[in-house]
């Protein structure tokens, strides 16, 4: 691999996509077994440009400026200045809110352009995805003049409670007498938690993108506690989301995440040790001993144990070890640069760990035991714990970021199909500022061919994961010709529809399809959709639907976790097995059905 030049498969263009689907994805299974994506160094030296320069110097910057805890380059004198970790969270959630954090550039398939956020939050008319349909008041797809408003308003109040100066409080000089920094006035973090609320009832795709089950927790403890308690409260906030990310890993799915992303990993130059996580490539590629010690042991028992030890620990030096090894763990997750690449919120938890855990120590009056009153406690902790374990017990009624599970596997997740020729009608959509990315591709420079086998690499990289086995065998039950049809990873292409995408199937599920169809008008049988819910935490199976754009749902049913994890990536022993609690009677896979079908409501 080059600086501009990446790894492309060694395939010949010329027949390549001549080759029967299952053959395609073997070849660039394979292929992303040894080399990933293959992506050029020079995309992730801009990403670490964007990190370094406009998140870590421009937050500090920003932070010191505003505050009075500078200059900036005297960390010995801001690292543990309050105001400057509430001024901290605040850049990045505005950072996240415009796009330009998580879910940017060509790793998270934003080729052109390489922002979604406020390109597609601030345009009246583009999609809209209400989070739950009983709430009042939040009907419709398209984003309003009120939407927009609502918007551009929570931008406008988080840049004026970040630039305002601080304000000393009783609480904080008993606490830190030589304070003078103060903190963020509780009055001006109001409006953005209240428009916080409202944008996300609103439209979930804003709440999600901004990372509102994390940030807003924390801005509301700034807003409504004294000092201590301030702090105490984002202790547990940062160990539940660490614990609930480490429990969600529990399970068989987490293993199939490991090796490809350790595959995709520029930090591991060293291919020998890219295909020890797999048992016996090029013949098996499932997850290996290696792979599952890496995850169960390097991943999840850190994730779980270290962040209790971090609370309770009272020990200066276990504290120092306990602290290390969670910065560590961030900083490894960060050189992985892992899809949607959430690079800036693993460099704020790396410096939060810090500053909430030897900034403020457990022995110095600031431990669990140390808040104002017990019951406070209680309260905190049901109410950050309430969303993961909802999650976890009802996944069709939590997005899987608030239900802490960010990179577990467990995700719910979608592939689309359409018919030869049909994806193209998705450019017709209107109020959208970007087209599909393969024709973003072309845009960019790149050859059709190239531009489009470089698009099968992400579906490739779907079917090395535990629900691209299912996935993939609903498509071959439901479409005999596939092999002629256009397959897309529903994560990436719905990213140029909403401006944004993180791993969760709830920002394509059958409300974006009916919201599409409404607008471009698919026929039947042109974009068959495969999608399938989270695994229940207490269930063996996950459910999936079946959907014709045109009809509406046409299937349902489950498949066992232990089927699709124990199946190779491109299904050499054919779909794995389904069982099928409802079908649609007038619908036979995606052959023509009556003009006169009526359409399955939106369910």
């Amino acid at each position: 691999m080059g600086f501009k030049t990446g790894d492309f498969p060694p395939v010949d263009t010329g027949t390549f996509l001549e080759l029967p689907l299952r053959e395609r994805m073997r070849v660039l299974a394979l292929h992303w077994v040894e080399y990933g994506f293959g992506t050029p160094k020079m995309v992730h030296t801009i990403y670490l440009a964007k990190v370094l320069m406009l998140y870590m110097f421009g937050g500090v910057l920003v932070a010191t400026l505003t505050s009075g805890a500078g200059p900036f380059w005297d960390v010995a004198h801001w690292w543990n200045a309050p105001i400057v970790y509430q001024k901290l969270v605040l850049w990045t959630v505005l950072l996240e809110a415009v796009g330009a954090a998580g879910s940017w550039g060509p790793l998270a398939g934003k080729f052109k352009p390489m922002t979604g956020g406020v390109l597609y939050f601030a345009r009246q008319g583009a999609i809209r995805l209400r989070p739950w349909r009983r709430v009042p008041l939040t009907g419709g797809d398209a984003r309003t003049p009120v939407d927009v408003m609502l918007y551009l308003g929570f931008l406008l109040s988080l840049l004026i409670a970040l630039l305002a100066p601080g304000r000393t409080t009783a609480a904080l000089l008993d606490a830190l007498p030589d304070n003078t920094s103060g903190l963020i006035r509780p009055a001006l973090l109001i409006a953005p938690i209240a428009l916080y609320i409202l944008c996300g009832l609103r439209d979930k795709t804003i709440f999600l993108a901004a990372r509102g089950e994390q940030y807003l927790p924390a801005l509301v403890f700034f807003a409504v506690l004294p000092f201590t308690d301030m702090i105490v409260a984002a202790k547990l906030l940062i160990v539940i989301v660490w614990v609930g990310a480490g429990a969600s890993k529990f399970g068989r799915h987490f293993t199939n995440v490991v090796p490809p992303m350790m595959s995709n990993s520029p930090a591991m130059p060293f291919r020998s040790i890219k295909r020890a996580h797999y048992r016996d490539f090029p013949r098996d590629i499932r997850p290996s001993g290696v792979a599952s010690f890496m995850a169960h042991v390097g991943g999840t028992t850190i994730e779980v144990i270290t962040p209790i030890v971090l609370l309770f620990s009272t020990n200066r030096w276990l504290s120092l070890a306990a602290v290390a090894v969670m910065v560590i763990f961030h900083l490894f997750i960060t050189s992985t640069f892992p899809l949607a690449v959430p690079l800036e919120w693993n460099i704020l938890f790396a410096y939060l760990t810090v500053f909430l855990f030897l900034g403020f120590p457990n022995s110095k009056g600031y431990g669990v035991f140390d808040m104002s009153s017990p019951w406070l406690t209680v309260a905190i902790v049901a109410a950050l714990a309430f969303f993961p374990v909802l999650g976890n017990l009802r996944p069709d009624l939590v997005s899987f970021l608030p239900s802490m599970r960010q990179y577990a596997g467990n995700w719910a997740s979608a592939l689309w199909a359409f018919a030869p020729g049909a994806e193209a009608k998705l450019n017709t959509l209107a109020h959208r500022p970007a087209l599909n990315q393969v024709d973003q591709l072309e845009a960019s420079g790149y050859e059709p061919v190239i531009a489009e086998i470089t698009m099968q690499q992400t579906i490739a990289w779907r079917s090395m994961h535990s629900q691209g086995r299912g996935l993939f065998s609903l498509l071959y039950k439901h479409i005999p010709d596939l092999d002629r049809w256009t397959v897309r990873e529903a994560e990436f292409a719905c990213n140029s529809l909403i401006g944004f995408n993180f791993g969760d199937g709830h920002l394509h599920d059958f409300d974006l399809i009916d919201a599409v169809q409404r607008r471009v008008g698919f026929a039947p049988g042109e974009w068959i959709v495969v999608w399938v819910e989270s695994q229940p935490i207490h269930r063996s199976t996950q459910e999936y639907m079946v959907v014709d754009a045109a009809l509406g749902v046409i299937e349902r049913g489950t498949w066992e976790v232990a089927d699709a994890v124990e199946a190779m990536p491109w299904l050499p022993d054919g779909p794995i097995p389904h069982r099928v609690s409802w079908r649609r009677e007038d619908v036979a896979g995606a052959s023509p059905v009556r003009p006169d079908a009526a359409a399955q409501p939106a369910e």
